[in-house]
């Protein structure tokens, strides 16, 4: 039996994560299936925390890289001009922004991550206004890197910064009174409270547990936003993407974002790609190079991501989607109707359950890879994340969601 995992415990990073909840080599993937060096085959609930919506290999995605690969496509481009960033760049206006009578936002490539995303928002917005504060939320998760992690609440990422995480003030997620409250601290000119350059806000919180805005309150902090002079700021890496039941998250929440962040699923194939898009007065604060990065023109990442956007053409494709999320939802309504599980929560194709412990979200996570399903936990831990890619088979979802019923079963039951 192959499973030698030495190499890594020997010579790779402490650090790393993932892969002690998952302790197996894996070899190949396809789809909703990823398969180790001894052959067996896990379901993937977990898809890369959100990047690969479309699957592993996507085998439309995998024949256009093929195609650009073979013609010496331009791979990396620094921020030049290139035919497939033109391509991407058409493509993602004709289907994502014109439908929304955004077609005059511009388009900023960041570094590819997410956090980079997340930093050049932040700069941004810090430009606009001559402000330093930005309102983030309690459970909220932004990144990694210092700007985004001072954003972000949870203690276990925060904790090893080494320097203080400042500038930011902590607001209350999708709770009015709270909202009220700040409103009256900022405009009572003895609060000693200034006004911020942003609200920094996911609409769907991912990480924090898929927690999800109410209309009423995102709209509520829209309006502050514009009262103060803040922008108004959505991240919607994980969230977005097609992945809540429409392209945005917040498609349904009657609002107008200053900025919005995307990453994760926007590339595709799993190549990383990180991206704003930007109200063009905004925008305009920037002078050339302000915010550079080598990596900003993949063009891996423009050729796969443009055929995934071509999966948002009509309403056929997240249709589907919700149902799979509906699927989904009839199996955790079940299992939190016979044992004591503290909530279900739900947008589109991103759900979660929340169990008493982290222990017991932990015991349930390590029975369904046993059994083969990949499944990863979130906020603090007592919470497991259901992600699988927007593709996933109808017999692999519901194999999957039979190993995960059985684990919760044998763990509370």
């Amino acid at each position: 039996m192959i499973n030698e995992m030495e190499t890594f415990e020997q010579h790779e990073s402490e650090i790393r994560a993932y892969c002690r909840a998952v302790p197996t080599v894996f070899k190949k993937s396809s789809n909703a299936i990823m398969t180790d060096e001894n052959d067996k085959e896990y379901i993937d609930f977990f898809a890369g925390a959100g990047v690969l919506n479309f699957g592993h290999n996507n085998p439309k995605m995998k024949e256009a890289v093929i195609d650009f690969i073979q013609r010496d496509g331009v791979v990396h481009s620094l921020d030049m001009f290139t035919d497939v960033k033109r391509d991407f760049i058409n493509t993602f206006v004709k289907t994502v922004l014109e439908p929304r009578g955004m077609k005059n936002r511009k388009l900023q490539f960041t570094g590819p991550t997410g956090t980079n995303a997340v930093e050049a928002a932040l700069k941004l917005a810090r430009k606009v206004t001559g402000r330093t504060e930005v309102v983030a939320c309690n459970r909220g998760f932004h990144g990694m890197t210092l700007g985004a992690l001072a954003c972000t609440a949870n203690n276990a990422f925060r904790s090893s910064s080494g320097v203080p995480l400042t500038h930011v003030i902590r607001g209350t997620f999708d709770d009015m009174r709270a909202l009220e409250l700040m409103e009256q601290k900022f405009k009572d000119a003895g609060s000693g409270l200034t006004p911020p350059a942003a609200f920094l806000i996911e609409p769907v919180q991912a990480e924090g547990g898929v927690r999800v805005a109410s209309k009423e309150w995102l709209q509520g902090v829209q309006k502050l936003a514009n009262d103060l002079g803040a922008l108004f700021i959505l991240d919607d890496i994980q969230a977005g993407c097609g992945r809540c039941g429409s392209y945005f998250s917040f498609d349904d929440m009657g609002v107008d974002p200053d900025i919005i962040i995307l990453a994760k699923g926007l590339g595709g194939f799993g190549t990383p790609i990180g991206m704003l898009v930007n109200k063009p007065e905004y925008d305009k604060a920037w002078g050339p190079g302000q915010h550079t990065g080598t990596f900003r023109g993949q063009g891996i990442s423009f050729v796969a991501g443009k055929v995934g956007l071509e999966y948002f053409n009509d309403d056929s494709f997240v249709n589907e989607a919700k149902q799979k999320g509906e699927t989904i939802r009839a199996t955790l309504d079940e299992l939190q109707a016979k044992y004591e599980i503290v909530d279900v929560r739900q947008k589109g194709l991103m759900l979660a359950i929340e169990f008493k412990t982290a222990q017991i979200a932990k015991d349930v996570a390590s029975t369904c890879f046993e059994n083969g399903l990949i499944i990863g936990a979130c906020s603090t831990g007592e919470i497991l994340k259901f992600i699988p890619p927007l593709t996933i088979e109808k017999q692999n979802l519901e194999k999957g969601l039979d190993i995960f019923a059985n684990a919760v079963a044998k763990v509370l039951g």
